[in-house]
């Protein structure tokens, strides 16, 4: 019987079916443009890590604090958003979210005219404050919009198009944020004799604002037309709201949902420390300039982007947590080599991993809140902190550069998370809800 109960299970989770239910398409494709918009400030963090370290002077570690400001915004806003939505819906989240994200965009402004580190880790603390409301939201609104069966891949489908702004975010942040001019000492110490180097300083901090800017005029024009559109009431959703019966408690009954929160926590820091340091990884290993490395980043998100459609297209015919899994060993593989093997082949190799790591975060996120019912919006709140990942492993990754005197050393972090992530996909996405108990 447990046999047959799996075999069901797998041919439901592998069967194609429509990916948007009818007379749902404007909310669908709404909410698909956000995972767009905040795939822009999530990937231009890699471009200001490099960019900081030169305008600021700042150590591997100390630039690596920009994933930890951005990160622990996501950490500390996910559940009071899932509160706030519990009871007004998911759209009032979407509006909160991008109206948080476009006010901490503008103060990338007045960040760069006092020219303080601080100042821009409170901005960006403010941006992922607003992206942790957004796929608190985004994510269980579009996995619930339509048949169980599909949730996995109509999620995958919408979250390819967060690569496609990841790859918009990097691309402009190479172009518009790098000047291409990076000094020898020699020059610095030229151009602090001649008292012109704070002017340089200053001028490569003000290179940041304008795509900044950009990004906060168009989350403040989805804000209104997202109030505008009128939005179907979900699974979990009703016409009269939050009906009271969800629990925090009643989610330590699932134990997929729980594995779901440790592999999500592992693979996003994988993920942002793979990323964050590649431009790095790139200079050391190749000795190519800063824009070179920049464009190879764009590929890599490039990569990343292909595997979304791709997976998308896969899981009308393998299973979702499969296909995670044999995508978890291949990066195992491909970072041991990046790590232990570095130069042109490790290079090429952690660019290839972008790819395998694309299907993860939604499909350990809709297997994570299946069969959840009304624990849905706070089940996915916790997956959301969960992302405090790339907060802990990014940092981890500039402390063992910096004792190491090797960025490949550092690449070791990244590779543990996927060994966690195929733990998931192999084993924890398959146990089943726990009895409950009756006092």
């Amino acid at each position: 019987m447990l046999v047959q109960s799996e075999s069901r299970l797998e041919h439901a989770r592998t069967t194609a079916g429509p990916l948007v239910p009818k007379g749902m398409m404007a909310p669908f494709v709404l909410v698909t443009a956000l995972f767009f918009l905040w795939g822009l400030p999530n990937n231009l963090n890699d471009v200001l890590i490099r960019q900081f370290m030169k305008s600021f002077q700042l150590t591997r570690f100390q630039a690596g604090l920009i994933q930890s400001a951005f990160y622990c915004g996501y950490f500390l806003l996910a559940t009071p958003a899932a509160l706030m939505m519990r009871r007004f819906g998911y759209k009032s989240g979407m509006v909160a979210g991008l109206c948080l994200l476009g006010t901490g965009t503008f103060l990338f402004w007045p960040a760069a005219l006092v020219g303080q580190y601080w100042f821009f880790l409170l901005a960006l603390f403010v941006i992922a404050s607003g992206l942790s409301f957004l796929e608190t939201a985004s994510n269980p609104f579009i996995a619930q919009l339509g048949e169980p069966e599909s949730a996995a891949r109509r999620l995958n489908f919408s979250q390819a198009f967060n690569p496609i702004g990841a790859i918009t975010g990097v691309l402009a942040g190479t172009l518009f944020i790098f000047s291409g001019v990076e000094l020898a000492p020699a020059q610095v110490a030229s151009m602090k004799v001649a008292k012109t180097y704070n002017r340089y300083l200053r001028d490569e901090t003000l290179r940041v604002v304008n795509p900044y800017l950009v990004i906060g005029g168009l989350a403040f024009l989805l804000a209104i037309l997202i109030w505008r559109c009128r939005f179907p009431a979900v699974a979990t959703e009703s016409v009269e709201g939050y009906s009271g019966n969800s629990s925090f408690k009643d989610l330590l009954r699932y134990p997929h949902f729980l594995t779901a929160i440790c592999a999500q926590f592992m693979y996003v820091g994988a993920q942002v420390g793979t990323w964050s340091y590649f431009i790095q990884y790139v200079q050391d290993y190749t000795h190519r300039p800063e824009k070179i490395a920049g464009y190879f980043l764009t590929g890599t998100l490039f990569a990343f982007g292909i595997g979304r459609f791709a997976s998308s297209a896969l899981m009308g015919k393998v299973s979702a947590a499969r296909l995670m899994g044999i995508y978890s060993v291949i990066n195992v593989g491909l970072l041991a080599v990046g790590s232990f093997v570095p130069g042109w082949a490790g290079l090429w190799t952690i660019f290839l991993s972008s790819f395998f790591m694309s299907v993860m975060y939604p499909t350990i996120f809709a297997l994570g809140i299946e069969g959840l019912g009304e624990n849905t919006k706070i089940a996915a709140s916790l997956i959301i902190m969960a992302i405090v990942g790339g907060a802990v492993l990014t940092p981890i990754m500039g402390f063992i550069s910096q004792r190491t005197g090797s960025i490949a050393n550092a690449y070791a972090v990244p590779l543990t998370g996927y060994v966690f992530v195929a733990l998931y996909a192999f084993w924890g996405a398959h146990l089943r809800p726990l009895r409950r108990q009756h006092s």
